[in-house]
């Protein structure tokens, strides 16, 4: 055997040691790395707060890493807190309420389809017309959720929120006025109470308004029961103008002394 021969022998050898000595090297490898996935898996079913601590932890680090790539962080939950529905899912009758609402007031058809979902649900809790709710909330705030006058009312119903303090503490407290939902809530049950204490749909909107001791209204009456019958007009499918296009909450207009006077007076309680 030649030197020449000698040597690409030595080398095929060599050759074929580190070729085997690296599948053992690897076969054993994936061998343990296989026992530690095993191991890892018994170890989550066995002990769930395991799984649920390091899911916790990853979606910290993705959210961490979002952030750190977008400059904001995800929150999935923010469209379960968002006031709005799809139109398209409404009943006929609400849908067209909405749209015509939507485009009177410049208002978006999603969040509308929510208040007008809502005051169909609180209006036959209350034994109230849905259409005379959402006519107190057009001439009130123009459904604009942050709405406040100079004598304290707020929200989408201009309810007077320290007056009826006692209300909004089944929602957590004052700050829920500006929760659309729950100051649509509270305003229908102030409104109810108002009917139910004058006798009349006109004079509750007198007391509504904080006007019960006053000869005049400033015609908050008539108007709200001029969009009432717009609005029923709508819901019975007839054509309806969309006039008056701009909304001044009238309780910014009102005497402040007289208003939060009266209104205290019937609801202190």
């Amino acid at each position: 055997m030649t030197a020449t021969e000698k040597f690409n022998r030595g080398l095929r050898v060599f050759v074929s040691d580190i070729a085997q000595g690296f599948f053992e090297i690897t076969h054993n490898g994936f061998a343990l790395l296989g026992l530690a996935v095993m191991f890892a898996i018994i170890t989550l079913a066995a002990r769930p707060e395991l799984r649920d601590a390091g899911e916790a932890q990853l979606i910290t680090w993705l959210q961490e890493r979002q952030a750190a790539i977008n400059g904001f962080v995800s929150n999935t939950d923010a469209v379960d807190r968002a006031t709005a529905a799809d139109p398209k899912s409404l009943p006929k009758q609400q849908a067209a309420i909405t749209y015509w609402l939507s485009k009177k007031y410049g208002i978006a058809p999603e969040p509308l389809s929510a208040l007008v979902a809502e005051a169909y649900d609180a209006g036959a809790k209350n034994k109230l017309d849905p259409t005379l709710i959402l006519a107190v909330m057009a001439v009130e705030s123009g459904f604009n959720p942050f709405a406040q006058s100079n004598v304290g009312a707020q929200g989408l119903m201009q309810v007077m929120t320290k007056v009826h303090s006692e209300k909004y503490q089944f929602f957590g407290g004052q700050f829920a006025a500006f929760d659309p939902l729950t100051n649509l809530r509270v305003g229908v049950k102030v409104l109810q109470e108002c009917v139910a204490r004058a006798g009349s749909l006109e004079g509750g909107l007198k007391l509504y308004v904080g006007a019960g001791n006053l000869d005049e209204d400033g015609g908050y009456a008539a108007k709200v029961m001029a969009e009432h019958a717009r609005l029923q007009q709508v819901a019975a499918g007839r054509s309806v103008p969309q006039l008056n296009t701009t909304s001044v909450p009238v309780k910014a207009s009102s005497p402040a002394k007289p208003q939060t006077e009266t209104v205290a007076s019937l609801f202190s309680s």
